[in-house]
Formats: C-alpha cells, sequence, structure tokens
C-alpha cells in the first residue's frame, strides 16, 4: 500500500489565497475548508487508499519558547484562522485520519507518521504531501517522498539531493545555516546556500564543525537545528490500518450543508463505488 500524508495547515492556506484570487479579492465562509477537503477526494479518486491529514490546532508550538521570534499566529487573517477548526472537524466527519497538533506542529506530525507508517512493511510508499523544505528532511531513499502538488514534483533522496545539495538528513542543519524567514529565524548573517551545502558536505552536520568555522556562532547556529529538527515521536496510531478511508461518517451530510457544498457527499459515494466495482 502507499500511504499518504497531507498538510492540512498548509493546505488551507492555499485554498483560501487561491481561492480569494478565483473570487477577485473576495472569499466566502468556510469556502478554504471545502476547498482541502475536495483535494483530499482528488487524491482518493486517484487510487489512494490510506490517508492523514495533520494541522495546526494552534499556531505557536514548543518551538517559540526556544526563538522569542518563531512565528505565532499573529498576523494570520480572521477570516482564514476561523477555518482551522473546522477543518478538522470536517476531515472527521469525512471519514479521514486527522491530527490536530498543539504542543507540536503540522510538520512534526507529518513527520511522526511517516515515520509510524515507513516502519510497516506492508507500507510500499509514503508520499508526504507538502512544498515545506522542512519536510524534505523526512524523505528516505524512494520509501518516503515528497510531493509538491503546486510544481507537480515528487522528490526522492536524489530530488533532495538535486534541490538543496545535501541529503535529507542534513536538512535541518541547512535550515539552521541559512535561515528560514517563514518560520522566523534568519540562519547565519554571511552563509548562504552555496556556502552552506558545501561546509555540510565537507564536515558533516554542524556539531561536527571545526571550531573556526561559526566561531562564538556556534551556539546560535545549535539553537536554529533544534527549530529546524523536527519531531518524529507524535504517537499518531499504532496501526497503518487505521489510515484507510472507508467512506464518510452519518455526520457529514450535515458538514457539507453547513459548508454549502453538496457536491462532496456525491463525490464521496462515486469514489466509493468506484472502489466496490475493482
Amino acid at each position: 500500500m502507499i500511504v499518504h500524508l497531507l498538510d492540512g495547515t498548509y493546505e488551507l492556506f492555499r485554498q483560501f489565497y487561491g481561492r480569494r484570487r478565483f473570487e477577485k479579492g473576495e472569499n466566502k465562509p468556510f469556502d478554504a475548508v471545502g476547498g482541502v477537503l475536495h483535494s483530499v477526494l482528488e487524491i482518493l479518486e486517484q487510487g489512494a487508499t490510506h490517508i492523514g491529514v495533520a494541522t495546526d490546532h494552534v499556531i505557536e508550538s514548543f518551538r517559540n519558547a526556544l526563538w522569542s521570534d518563531y512565528k505565532t499566529g499573529d498576523g494570520i487573517e480572521p477570516a482564514l484562522l476561523a477555518q482551522f477548526h473546522p477543518l478538522e472537524d470536517a476531515l472527521a466527519a469525512m471519514g479521514v485520519a486527522v491530527w490536530p497538533m498543539i504542543e507540536l506542529e503540522a510538520d512534526d506530525g507529518l513527520a511522526s507518521a511517516a515515520r509510524i507508517a515507513s516502519a510497516d512493511e506492508r507500507v510500499q510508499k509514503v508520499c508526504i504531501w507538502s512544498p515545506d523544505k522542512d519536510l524534505a528532511q523526512c524523505v528516505c531513499g524512494d520509501r518516503i517522498v515528497q510531493v509538491d502538488r503546486k510544481g507537480q514534483t515528487v522528490r526522492n533522496a536524489a530530488g533532495i539531493r538535486d534541490k538543496f545539495g545535501v541529503e535529507p538528513a542534513l536538512i535541518p542543519d541547512f535550515l539552521a545555516l541559512v535561515g528560514d524567514a517563514a518560520d522566523g529565524y534568519p540562519g547565519i548573517p554571511g552563509i548562504g546556500r552555496v556556502t552552506a551545502a558545501r561546509l555540510l558536505n565537507r564536515h558533516g552536520g554542524i556539531e561536527a564543525f571545526p571550531p573556526e568555522v561559526l566561531g562564538d556562532r556556534r551556539d546560535l547556529a545549535l539553537r536554529f537545528k533544534e527549530l529546524a529538527t523536527l519531531r518524529t515521536d507524535a504517537p499518531l496510531f499504532s496501526d497503518v490500518e487505521e489510515l484507510k478511508w472507508r467512506g464518510p461518517t452519518s455526520a457529514f451530510a450535515a458538514c457539507a450543508e453547513r459548508l454549502g457544498d453538496a457536491r462532496l457527499p456525491q463525490r464521496c459515494r462515486t469514489i466509493l463505488d468506484t472502489a466496490a466495482q475493482t
């Protein structure tokens, strides 16, 4: 089987701003939620059977205590923020395994789910549907890959090396050195992508750098590495069969009605009918 893991928060942002462009600057209530559900159904229509979605139930995480400028919920539009929890409820009603993250982030949830799923010999491949560069560290050979829907790209370990210049395992070190503006940490001044890749390929992880490479900036680099390193210890599920989509719950019809999207239940029925015929 192939396990598909989605970043629900990323998908919600993508749908919110994509639909705003389509609607010429306006957003309808919960339209982004419906958009994410249709994205999940599209993956199921393509033959997926096992799927899970991680979300940021809250934006802040343990990383905010490590770095005061780490990303927060400040600045997120209220119309978008108001759809975070309804998305989780809608996914659950649609029968999809959903993991709302509180102390950890959605990326940590995806990393944890990928670790658990890839350890199961029944799983042929794990696909992480997110272009987030943090998640590149999860890629493992051809077994765990990263799918960039917008760029229509699937990256295995070789693809990560081509993109970043380092092995997937060194992505936290790479991000620590070059910074991640989206997450709110600046990296080490004077070290760009090319220099970072060269240093990491020569010495290995930051801990192995000769003292003169970073000097008094070493502790800062290690703190940024801690920010960039995804947690993989969230106990999200014990059996990969918990991720198998078996159809929506009895609550989904009412949920779709609240979302104002009658196509959702019909699309679910079509997928189930098709699966029953194969």
